[in-house]
């Protein structure tokens, strides 16, 4: 199998100035993603998909590929993550003699994940011949114990259930995705612009490697956590 990383990170941020190159735990940001797919058996190459020439840097300085630059419309707020992953295979099959057979999203804002992460989705990809591969986590809040309001203030139920007594213990297991891998065929990609095609797979990840980073109190979670996974060496 051919798998090329790409790691997706604008130079826009609302929530967080320059998120994706902060500090976090003594190293950018970006780098504890970088670092964990560099230490991956199962990538072939690791690329900073990037408008932000400041960031192009830092991918570089710690091993990163930076081989082409983001244009600048696919880096607006609202520009499709998919037209992203388009763009660099469109820009692969331009000017690389073979294109990776899969491409797998990495976030910088997941920098939780490890290399073990990386490789385990790619493992189900191979033993499975996947379309796509996503992770996921187990929900913290289950579905069935959600609740809506409706127009007269009371509550009813979010999603109906014939279980009697809703014991968190009884629930049948519900996942939502974390947003840390997305593993994906380039021609389903490409065909079906989704990704999250009809018939991917999971790779379940635990709560602890879960944490996707959308505002100061996660970043300030994450710092605490890689501070003490790492024996706070990087303080």
């Amino acid at each position: 199998m051919n798998v090329l990383a790409l790691i997706t990170a604008r130079g826009g941020s609302k929530s967080i100035p320059k998120k994706n190159i902060a500090p976090l735990a003594g190293k950018p940001l970006i780098a504890w993603t970088i670092e964990a797919a560099l230490q991956s058996r199962g990538l072939n190459r690791v690329i900073v998909s990037t408008d932000d020439k400041e960031i192009a840097q830092v991918g570089r300085d710690w091993g990163a590929e930076v081989p082409f630059m983001r244009p600048a419309e696919l880096a607006q707020d609202d520009s499709p993550h998919i037209a992203v992953l388009e763009h660099a295979i469109r820009w692969l099959k331009a000017h690389d003699a073979a294109c990776p057979h899969y491409i797998m999203t990495l976030q910088p804002t997941s920098p939780l994940r490890t290399a073990e992460d990386i490789d385990g989705a790619i493992q189900i990809a191979e033993a499975r011949d996947a379309i796509a591969v996503v992770s996921v986590c187990e929900t913290e809040h289950h579905p069935y114990l959600s609740k809506r309001i409706l127009e007269d203030g009371t509550l009813a139920d979010f999603v109906s259930s014939d279980i009697a007594y809703l014991c968190r213990q009884a629930l049948p297991p519900a996942y939502a995705l974390n947003g840390a891998i997305y593993l994906n065929r380039c021609e389903s990609l490409l065909r079906d612009k989704t990704f999250l095609p009809q018939g991917a797979y999971g790779y379940i990840m635990p709560h602890e490697r879960s944490l996707d980073i959308d505002s100061l109190w996660d970043f300030y979670l994450a710092d605490l956590i890689l501070r003490d996974r790492h024996g706070h060496a990087n303080a």
